[in-house]
């Protein structure tokens, strides 16, 4: 039993580096993705998404890349609580900023909030 045991911890100091290199390179590759979504999509709200979604799931991916080439569990805890924060922390900003906007009254560029182009094309043919 103690050669198995041995035998999975060997394969995972081979296997966990390939697999946190993997996982900051799929990260990276969504924050990029995000970052083309904020400048292609047309409005505010559009973008506020996809800076949100894109870019927490992203840097949430390169932290866990990060965690399993962590020489020490000390890193593992640190890199942990730094996703925790993130995790928090962005979406609540995003929930704020976009909730000033619609107080402040911007509206999507698609129409109105609550009602469709169909409805808005009625009103201006009447």
């Amino acid at each position: 039993m103690a050669e198995f045991f041995a035998l999975i911890g060997n394969t995972w100091e081979i296997v966990r580096f390939p697999l946190g290199g993997a996982a900051c390179l799929l990260g990276a590759i969504l924050c990029i993705v995000g970052t083309i979504g904020v400048l292609r999509f047309p409005d505010f709200y559009t973008r506020i998404h996809a800076a949100s979604i894109t870019d927490t799931s992203g840097a949430g991916l390169v932290l866990i890349g990060m965690a399993l080439m962590a020489p020490h569990w000390i890193i593992v805890v640190k890199v942990f609580c730094i996703m925790g924060f993130l995790l928090l922390t962005s979406v609540t900003s995003s929930h704020a900023l976009v909730n000033a906007a619609h107080t402040a009254g911007l509206q999507p560029k698609i129409g109105p909030m609550g009602r469709s182009v169909h409805e808005e094309d009625e009103e201006d043919r009447h």
